[in-house]
């Protein structure tokens, strides 16, 4: 039956958040890998309170003190307090759990040793700006940054130019002490420089000169008052240990197994999603219409959308989602997930949606146009007249967007 296919492909996209969630992966390394205790506990990221209870399940008392922040809405019951704060877009929280971080690392002995947890969303969930720079810039470049179209390298190595804590400066705050930073990757290549804004590790690329012209006058202003980042080689960096223990292909090849769990076939596509939204939509959708019946298509990464000035609900995988309908109305037995990992897309309570051929008839049978909410960035309300959407709630990880395809 139809409706078993669409049960199990979201059967299949929650088998691949259980292989990458923050808990047991962080359990999990530490109990295989020594660790000495006691320490000290830096939790940040949608997935922080996941990966501290994965150290609190391996470490247990060894853990002193804890400072742990985490998206508004995906706290858990810690021993430690956890702090909430805004994302996409930073808030007063996130200037505050910024303060919190250099108020707690003071309060480190130059002898003890450190665990960092870090997962997507550390950028705009933790910050602390140079002197005379306030919550009114951050907003303003942020909103500048998320609308831009940048993919998330470029977007980072602007925050990270303006931050106190990010491009290594952070490393530079627990110099001497040993540190072990346990990773959950969110952007493309995996490279460390860019999972949170790279606290803890070099970025070579902050040493050279940014070119001002694709950038508002507003945001060159503000690079120029800048507080330089450390260069490789600085000896900040000798005692920081950084491992990635989960990223997109863990997720996809954990798709792939619970597709053969339920009969199917699986494809693994090893390109990287990137590029305009709409347009990576429809092609994919396309791609599945000429794909073999019964196997299950497997992409992930993280493609951009450019917003208009006043954007409705949704976020980029809702966006993918009913492009790729447009592209797959009136055909039968098809469907197509596109959701992001972290449990939310963009400013919305939803992962993302699951369509297929009849997705575009039921919105429009509620008197929705899907062309003129796609154009609006309004696909959220559109695919909830559909049915379509996807809510997970938080999962505990963060390894960028996951889209699967099914034709039967």
């Amino acid at each position: 039956m139809a409706s078993d296919h669409r049960q199990n492909l979201l059967r299949i996209f929650q088998a691949a958040l259980v292989a990458v969630n923050g808990r047991a992966r962080v359990r999990d390394y530490l109990n295989h890998h020594s660790v000495s205790a006691p320490l000290y506990l830096i939790s940040l990221g949608k997935a922080a309170c996941a990966m501290a209870q994965g150290a609190r399940d391996a470490l247990g008392t060894g853990i002193v003190d804890a400072l742990i922040v985490t998206k508004q809405g995906y706290a858990e019951a810690l021993p430690w307090p956890v702090r909430e704060a805004g994302h996409p877009l930073p808030d007063e929280h996130s200037l505050a759990a910024g303060q919190a971080l250099l108020d707690f690392v003071v309060r480190i002995p130059v002898s003890a040793n450190i665990l960092v947890l870090l997962s997507g969303g550390a950028s705009a969930l933790v910050e602390a700006l140079p002197p005379g720079a306030g919550l009114d810039q951050l907003r303003r470049v942020n909103e500048w940054l998320l609308a831009s179209g940048l993919d998330i390298a470029a977007m980072n190595r602007i925050r990270k130019n303006l931050s106190r804590i990010k491009g290594g400066r952070l490393a530079t705050l627990l110099v001497s002490r040993p540190v072990l930073c346990l990773a959950i990757s969110d952007v493309p290549g995996n490279d460390p420089r860019a999972i949170g804004s790279g606290p803890l590790v070099a970025d070579a690329d902050l040493q050279a000169a940014f070119d001002p012209r694709p950038l508002p006058a507003f945001i060159v202003e503000s690079l120029r008052h800048a507080t330089p980042a450390p260069p490789p080689g600085d000896g900040c960096f000798r005692n920081v240990r950084f491992e990635i223990i989960a990223r997109l292909d863990d997720a996809m090849r954990a798709a792939a197994a619970a597709a053969h769990g339920y009969g199917y076939r699986a494809s693994l596509h090893p390109e990287l999603l990137d590029g305009d939204t709409l347009e990576t939509g429809r092609r994919l959708a396309q791609q599945l219409l000429a794909a073999p019946a019964g196997e299950v298509q497997i992409w992930g990464g993280e493609t951009t959308l450019l917003l208009p000035p006043h954007p409705g609900r949704g976020g980029r995988n809702q966006s993918f989602a009913l492009a790729a309908a447009l592209a797959l109305q009136g055909q039968e037995n098809v469907w197509l997930l596109a959701a992001g990992t972290d449990g939310t897309d963009g400013p919305t309570i939803d992962a993302g949606a699951l369509v297929d051929g009849d997705t575009v008839r039921r919105g429009e049978a509620k008197g929705l146009k899907a062309q003129g909410t796609l154009a609006a960035a309004d696909a959220g309300r559109f695919l909830e007249a559909s049915g379509d959407l996807i809510q997970t709630g938080p999962t505990g990880t963060n390894v960028m967007d996951l889209v699967l395809g099914l034709r039967a």
